[in-house]
């Protein structure tokens, strides 16, 4: 089953962010952080229905929001009147204070860099985006683009640097969020950067960074189609073929922060060279890269190497829209090798719910019938419907939207953690 989605993050209002978990299927948390969840992911909700939603005391709720109010993290808010409600005290509800923090979060990839500023409520206030040059960059130079685009940003919201909170980071390649390191991303000629540090030295705030997929996994899971799914997989294609995956309403990372990269793995020995440096791995048949490369050869397009990826794809769509037997070759090989990976994603994981994302799904080629009946005919035939798909082909500002959601998280969680005995202390 597949469905065509389209919407636009960062919209105006009440409408809440966060994931939506079920009542009393998460207790592990400190009662005060789930009720600024429950708030949170709400947008606006009472007292009383937190206290059913979390199956807890009205009298614990009550004593728990008193405290996040005077500590300046929600408000409450006056209910909106119904016409035949004139009389008596409006209902009061409880929000997000949203003017109590403020985050970047950006997303630094091969194409451009972009960059968004939200509320603490997850409302857009500012985005910006800066195109760079292709190739990877120094670990100086890298931290020289953070720290232009954090500037232009922060002059669009018309707000400083120090009026943050947190910035979040995303990037491509391999990277261990825990320790806030880039064990090797495409952007950087540098391995092992302890970037989370480096960053932070330079813009002098706090820094939470992680691999772009998990990203455009949180931003699915805080803002969009995932926010009330227990279990999803995003698999993003653009520059290179990434994967997220959440678990009971988290983001699974592994043992050591460097899990779900289907990119990487193989769908064929000594195969096509892949950017990582291995053969065979799965992006090396179906990332931007490898159709051009493909395109180059298989139309004697030995002419164009001078011109940008993206240029090349777009002639090759073009193409293969046209009816050129070469180019819809390339597509369809492509898009079996994608249905290899799909299928293993449906084998190992059994998702609710699989999102194809990123600005080159609007290649269709890449996902028609054909590939979606390879898929079907490679998983196990259980008997049970497939997971549906569905496409989002959004631009990076989705990505820059979760890496807001990971600056958000850090912050949230740094104010409602166990450790800290007085939360209005912070």
């Amino acid at each position: 089953m597949l469905r065509q989605h389209s919407a636009e993050i960062g919209t105006e209002g009440r409408l809440g962010c966060g994931p939506l978990i079920p009542p009393l299927s998460d207790t592990l948390r400190p009662l005060r952080q789930q009720v600024f969840e429950r708030v949170r992911s709400a947008g606006l909700i009472s007292r009383v229905q937190v206290s059913k939603d979390l199956g807890v005391s009205p009298a614990s709720v009550t004593t728990l929001t008193s405290e996040l109010i005077e500590a300046g993290l929600i408000e409450e808010v006056a209910a909106p009147r119904e016409a035949e409600q004139g009389r008596g005290r409006p209902a009061v509800l409880l929000g997000v204070r949203a003017q109590a923090h403020r985050v970047a979060g950006m997303k630094l990839s091969d194409r451009e860099h972009t960059a968004v500023i939200v509320d603490f409520a997850g409302n857009l206030i500012a985005d910006d985006v800066v195109p760079r040059r292709p190739g990877p960059m120094s670990t100086s130079e890298l931290l020289d683009a953070v720290e232009t685009l954090l500037n232009r940003v922060c002059a669009k919201a018309g707000i400083a640097r120090s009026d943050l909170s947190a910035v979040g980071i995303g990037l491509p390649g391999f990277v261990d969020t825990t320790s806030g390191k880039v064990m090797w991303s495409s952007v950087l000629t540098d391995r092992a950067v302890p970037l989370a540090a480096a960053a932070q030295a330079r813009v002098g705030l706090p820094v939470a960074i992680d691999n772009d997929a998990n990203l455009v996994t949180l931003a699915e899971l805080w803002f969009g189609a995932g926010r009330r799914l227990a279990d999803f997989a995003v698999v993003t294609i653009e520059h290179g073929v990434g994967m997220g995956y959440v678990i009971n309403h988290r983001i699974y990372r592994g043992a050591q922060g460097l899990g779900m990269e289907l990119g990487h793995t193989k769908v064929q020995l000594d195969g096509a060279l892949c950017r990582c440096g291995q053969r065979g791995c799965l992006e090396a048949y179906i990332a931007d890269y490898a159709l051009a490369r493909e395109a180059t050869t298989a139309l004697n397009w030995t002419h164009r190497e001078g011109q940008s990826i993206s240029v090349l794809l777009e002639s090759l769509y073009d193409h293969a829209k046209a009816g050129n037997t070469a180019a819809r070759s390339i597509f369809r090989r492509a898009g079996r090798y994608l249905a290899v990976g799909l299928s293993n994603v449906i084998n190992l994981f059994d998702p609710a719910l699989i999102i194809l994302s990123g600005e080159r799904m609007r290649y269709d080629y890449l996902y028609a019938q054909e590939t979606l009946a390879e898929m079907e005919n490679l998983a196990i035939q259980t008997g049970r419907p497939r997971p549906p798909i569905e496409i989002h082909a959004w631009g990076d500002l989705l990505w820059a939207h979760g890496a807001a959601a990971l600056a958000l998280s850090f912050v949230s969680e740094g104010l409602l953690s166990p450790a800290r005995s007085d939360i209005a202390a912070q």
